[in-house]
């Protein structure tokens, strides 16, 4: 690996922090309330062990093949330091298992068949002896109501939650969403509205949903000021050319 490139992730990553903590600091919040995850879809290994270096422990994946074999690649190394890797991307029920005991978080639960299906299949590796506890998720909705987006619209998940809840294959974590990109009130609203959702349903059905996953290279401090608590960063991380002011 080219040492400019890991000189250009660190640099990348103390700017970040830097604006990080400042939009935090609008909310009222502090760094160690929020969890960056360093999306590692489009890089290879080499790179993920440059943002190894450079600081990064969380990453995410949204294909299980790449999950697969990036933490099959990072497994063996003694001297890297404890990562864990996020499943990030739509996720087909034939893929569960491939995803299961090797993402830390699903981030993309974006139906009722599928919870259930991850539920399912948890519990039955449990119940082998294979799988440790119940798969962690998120809740994906779409609350911008864009139609090329997935997810559970907004009255579905209020349908829904109750029997998510119950499902005791998976641990309900909390809600994502993504923003239309190109307007920052349009991703502003997007990301209250998810914060606003996730009170509603906590009130609603008494349970504990303490992430909010929104945010990403082009809306990231928006969404911190809005309540976020995952942020999902991939160019603004991995590519040189992608503009940080």
């Amino acid at each position: 690996m080219d040492e400019g490139y890991r000189d250009s992730i660190r640099a990348r990553r103390e700017l970040i922090v830097a604006r990080m903590a400042d939009a935090l600091g609008r909310s009222g919040r502090s760094l160690d309330e929020v969890q960056l995850v360093a999306v590692s879809k489009t890089v290879g290994v080499d790179e993920v062990r440059a943002a190894i270096a450079a600081g990064y422990r969380v990453f995410g994946e949204n294909r299980p093949q790449e999950l697969v074999r990036k933490t099959a690649a990072l497994a063996g190394d003694p001297d890297l330091p404890a990562v864990r890797f996020d499943m990030i991307g739509n996720l087909q029920t034939n893929k569960v298992n491939a995803v299961l005991g090797r993402a830390s978080l699903i981030h993309s639960i974006g139906s009722l068949h599928l919870a259930q299906a991850v539920s399912s299949r948890a519990r039955r590796r449990i119940d082998a002896g294979e799988l440790d506890a119940s798969a962690d998720v998120l809740i994906e909705v779409n609350v911008s109501g864009e139609e090329s987006k997935s997810g559970f619209a907004p009255v579905e998940v209020r349908a829904a939650m109750g029997e998510l809840m119950e499902l005791s294959g998976i641990r309900v974590r909390g809600l994502m969403t993504m923003a239309p990109r190109g307007d920052e009130d349009i991703a502003r609203r997007t990301f209250r509205g998810l914060r606003e959702l996730r009170d509603e349903l906590e009130r609603d059905h008494g349970v504990a949903l303490p992430e909010l996953s929104c945010g990403m290279s082009e809306d990231f401090e928006v969404a911190l000021e809005e309540g976020s608590t995952i942020v999902r960063l991939g160019r603004v991380v991995f590519d040189p050319s992608f503009a940080l002011q």
